[in-house]
């Protein structure tokens, strides 16, 4: 037999290999693969650029990721969802901690107390932010947070149709449909106001009925919109036996009525925004809450609570309610999901600490006012209609540009071009507003880089 000091080198020689297939009891490496099916297995040496040295290899990998441009090169006025606003370098700090990285979920809570501690912590800032009962911690993204909200309503009433608005995320309704059709769940849409952009109270009112589980609304809306018929929605609801979810974004609660307020039963977020950066669009951070024990008990996924110890001398913490299916619920879960996101719930829990109330209500204010700078500067242009709808806006607003067909993506392709990230278009979501986009503007923009998009789309317009 062979002898050898290191047997188990991925570069081993032959007679090892040999070795190690005997072991398995193969008699070659393509007998080990023979599982995968021939038609999908590549037959012919893959065209890689030979470099012979791992400093070659960075050197070439640095090269090729040169050619990328990040949000520090250049301005971006893309939201729809991910956004880009500053994390500040504590927030970085503390997610970067071993035991917070390395601890993928608390199933031994007796030797996770820190772990548990930061996300009880994180669940009490988001109740309090939103003034519901409970928050759990937590779940994949805003999306899925929706479509685990629906299927919660659906449980909880008995009944099978949700309502959501048709200005709604595309996205967002895709994922949707995918939670509610294996359950059985109708969805149907009321429509945005042509003026104000805002619910079309005259149209949810005609579709709330007795069959109706739940309603969606959001402050901000997809289009940015600050409406303030949403409050009204949750007695529209309450009044028919129906539930209102709200979704929110976690920084505009600094200056808006919390959802909790005005009678949301559950309220859903995206938390990327207080948690981490946009890394090419996820991950992100799922938020959920609600009120009333009858819905806290079908929240899906986990809560962490606050006991004693058995002496009664020191605090606790624990996980309680695991309606997850890996737990005791088995097939009577709410939920199958199988993980969260709980980093960047710590994340999120770090972000609102260092801010504080005070902290939060001057990064909402900036952000309010530099939307209401860009939509001045784009609203000058000739050929530009800015702001589409009358209502407030925060952080997003739609541009609508006057011209033929493709007006809009030929504009995009300069500003790229030209160093700047143009806005979302809507034209293929919806048609019905023209060549629009919706364009987003936080704390990062500079007045520089408003003007700058401003002078380009002008310049453009010349050309």
């Amino acid at each position: 037999m062979a002898t050898f000091d290191h047997p188990f080198l991925p570069n081993a020689g032959p007679p090892i290999r040999k070795m190690m297939l005997d072991a398995i009891g193969v008699a070659s490496i393509e007998e080990l693969y023979s599982d995968i099916p021939a038609q999908v297995r590549t037959n012919h040496p893959l065209k890689v650029d030979w470099l012979p040295s791992e400093q070659e290899v960075k050197s070439h990998l640095e090269r090729v990721l040169a050619e990328n441009k990040s949000a520090s090169d250049m301005p971006i006025f893309l939201g729809g969802g991910i956004y880009n606003h500053y994390l500040p370098a504590a927030v970085k700090a503390i997610l970067g901690r071993t035991e917070f990285q390395t601890s993928y979920t608390p199933y031994q809570a007796e030797i996770s107390q820190g772990l548990l501690q930061s996300l009880f912590e994180f669940q009490s800032m988001i109740a309090d932010l939103t003034q519901m009962d409970a928050v759990n911690s937590s779940l994949y993204d805003g999306s899925t947070a929706l479509g685990e909200a629906a299927r919660m309503a659906s449980r909880a009433t008995g009944r099978k149709k949700i309502l959501v608005p048709r200005s709604l995320h595309p996205a967002k309704l895709s994922v949707l449909k995918n939670y509610t059709e294996p359950a059985g769940i109708g969805l149907e849409t009321f429509m945005y106001d042509k003026e104000t952009g805002g619910v079309s109270s005259a149209d949810l009112q005609s579709k709330v009925d007795r069959d109706t589980a739940a309603v969606y609304c959001e402050v901000p809306s997809f289009f940015g919109i600050l409406d303030q018929e949403v409050a009204n929605v949750p007695s529209i609801c309450h009044s028919r036996g129906a539930l209102s979810i709200v979704g929110f974004d976690p920084i505009s609660l600094g200056g808006l009525k919390p959802p909790g307020e005005y009678g949301a039963d559950i309220v859903i977020a995206e938390g990327q925004s207080i948690s981490t950066e946009m890394n090419f669009g996820g991950p992100a951070l799922g938020i959920i809450g609600c009120r009333g024990e009858n819905l806290i008990r079908q929240l899906p996924g986990r809560l962490i609570g606050m006991t004693t110890t058995l002496d009664g001398k020191e605090k606790a913490f624990s996980m309680v309610l695991q309606t997850r299916e890996q737990h005791i619920r088995r097939e009577k879960a709410t939920s199958n999901i199988c993980t969260n996101e709980a980093l960047f719930a710590i994340g999120a829990a770090a972000y609102l600490s260092l801010l504080g109330p005070k902290g939060l209500r001057q990064l909402f204010e900036s952000i309010l006012v530099k939307t209401s700078y860009a939509i001045k500067m784009l609203s000058e242009l000739p050929g530009v209609v800015v702001p589409r709808f009358t209502s407030p806006h925060y952080q997003e607003f739609v541009a609508s540009f006057k011209g033929t067909k493709g007006t809009l993506a030929r504009l995009n392709k300069s500003l790229l071009s030209n160093g700047v990230h143009g806005g979302k278009s809507l034209v293929k979501d919806f048609p019905e507003l023209g060549e629009s986009a919706l364009f987003c503007v936080t704390e990062t923009h500079s007045a520089e880089a408003i003007d700058k998009l401003r002078l380009l789309i002008e310049k453009l317009q010349e050309a």
